[in-house]
Order: C-alpha cells, then structure tokens, then sequence
C-alpha cells in the first residue's frame, strides 16, 4: 500500500501492499522517520519545543503472516502502523483466537503491555507492513522534558481505548445484521481517510476474523454478506466489497425475513423488465 494519504481515489479495490514512507530518510541502510512525520501519521499536533529533525524513530518491515509480538513478550516498543493491514488477538490455553481489532495505517499497537511490562495481545501481520518503531523508554523521557508530547500521545492512547469500547458497546447493542453493516461501513471511512476508495476495496481479513470480531460465526457472516449482495446493498466478489448504499448501512437494524426479500427483489426485477422506475426497499425494521 502506498503510504501517502494524498493518492487520488479511484475505482480499484485497495491492495493494502506495503511501501516505504515518500517523507522518510535513509541512514545506515535503514527508513526512519522524524517526529512531525509520526505525529502527522498518528493525525496529532507536534510538539514545538521539540526539534523534530535530531528525533528519528525507525521503521521495520514484516512479511503477511508475521508475528509484530507475542502474547507474553516483554514490553519496550510501541508500534505505529504507516502502511498495511493487521489484526491483534487473544489466545486462550486451547489455542483459539479472538480478534480484538484490526489495525491499519495511523493506528498504534503495544498499549496494552504498558502495565505489567509484557504484551496481552498477539500482533500479526494480515498484508505486508511497514511500521514505525516507538521505544517506549525513548517516549517517556521525551515526555519528562516536553509535556506537550507526553499529552498528545497520551491522547493516542486514549483514541485507541475509545474505539475498542465503541465496539464493546455495538456488539452489546446491535442485530448480527448490524454488526456486519456497521464493520463495512468503518471499514469504508477508514479507507476513504487514507485516500483510498470507500466504495470499492478488498478485507485483508477472513470471514472467521471478522466473525471473531464481531462475534458471530463464520457462516452468520457468510450469510450476512449474501443477504447484502442479495438487496443491493453491498456487491461481494470474493474479498472484493463494493458498497453501493452506504446510507442503508448506517441505519440498518435487521434485515427483512428473507421471503419478504425475495419478494421485493422478484417486484422490482418486473418493474425493471416492464421500464418502471423501482420502489425503495425497505431495509431496516425495528426490533
């Protein structure tokens, strides 16, 4: 993916490939970048009384399927995603996985191994990445000396807190067929702020992680998608999600039963073939 929120939107699904920063330098044969690059990727204002140039923080590349870090591994280093897709997980004692979020560009990983000095999650990479390295020893002692930067980036900490319990709310709140909507509708934001299409991208994730994370099952998402294509709300090619309403989306609780779906679909391919203009669906009813 290229790392420029600049790139004009197109009609092509997001590839996601990772690509190093156009504003970062080479030193000894590595990319870094300096801290107003950081903190323009983490969309926060830097500090002023901190020469951003004597401060470079390095980027690390890993290859789809790597490990960033373990559950358990001693804690030193935040991590800034600047290109590619991730997700972080749980592992319980019988090996299964709960998707906790998927991170992508401007986001920060690692926060959670901030109190016991040890990772509580599994960082993994779901595409190439290209992420920017924080040394959290580093962060703290810029923080005693410059208290603007210590509060911004406790201010990012503070964002990532607010989206996971965002979450925790919706899927407390919100029919299987909501949860769904309102994923592809985050999903089409977070591209649309990175320069990317939000009406035509490719998930980097499978339907069993977006499940884990929405907790559902892999057929309930499945199903979901289906029954999306099926309305005219979403088109599904594989991976390929093109978003057609995303409105309906927004303010979608559940669906129709699906008799009632294949009737209004069977009345508006009539009023097609017949050169009727068609009557709105009705998409969402109370529950």
């Amino acid at each position: 993916m290229q790392s420029t929120s600049t790139e004009p939107r197109n009609n092509q699904p997001s590839t996601m490939h990772s690509a190093p920063s156009e504003a970062g330098r080479q030193r000894q044969g590595r990319l870094w970048s300096n801290l107003r690059e950081v903190c323009d990727l983490l969309h926060i204002t830097a500090a002023v009384s901190v020469n951003s140039e004597e401060l470079l923080f390095q980027h690390v590349q890993f290859k789809t399927g790597q490990r960033v870090h373990t559950i358990g591994q001693a804690f030193d280093t935040l991590y800034i995603v600047n290109s590619g897709f991730l997700k972080t997980v749980l592992i319980d004692e019988f090996g299964n996985e709960q998707v906790l979020s998927f991170p992508m560009k401007g986001d920060m990983l690692g926060v959670d191994g901030i109190h016991t000095r040890h990772y509580a999650s599994e960082a993994v990479a779901l595409s190439d990445c290209d992420l920017i390295l924080l040394p959290f020893k580093k962060l703290t002692a810029l923080g005693r000396v410059h208290m603007e930067l210590e509060n911004v980036m406790y201010g990012v900490m503070s964002r990532e807190l607010v989206r996971e319990q965002a979450m925790i709310g919706m899927l407390g709140a919100l029919s299987a067929e909501a949860r769904v909507a309102r994923f592809l509708v985050t999903l089409a934001d977070r591209f649309a702020a990175m320069g990317y299409s939000s009406k035509l991208f490719n998930l980097r994730m499978t339907r069993h992680e977006i499940g884990s994370y929405l907790g559902l099952t892999l057929e309930t998402v499945s199903r979901t998608l289906s029954a999306f294509n099926e309305i005219g709300l979403i088109t599904v090619d594989q991976r390929t999600i093109g978003i057609k309403d995303a409105e309906a989306l927004k303010t979608l609780r559940r669906l129709p039963p699906s008799r009632s779906r294949a009737k209004q679909n069977s009345a508006a391919k009539q009023k097609a073939e017949a050169g009727q203009p068609g009557d709105d669906q009705v998409l969402a009813t109370t529950i």
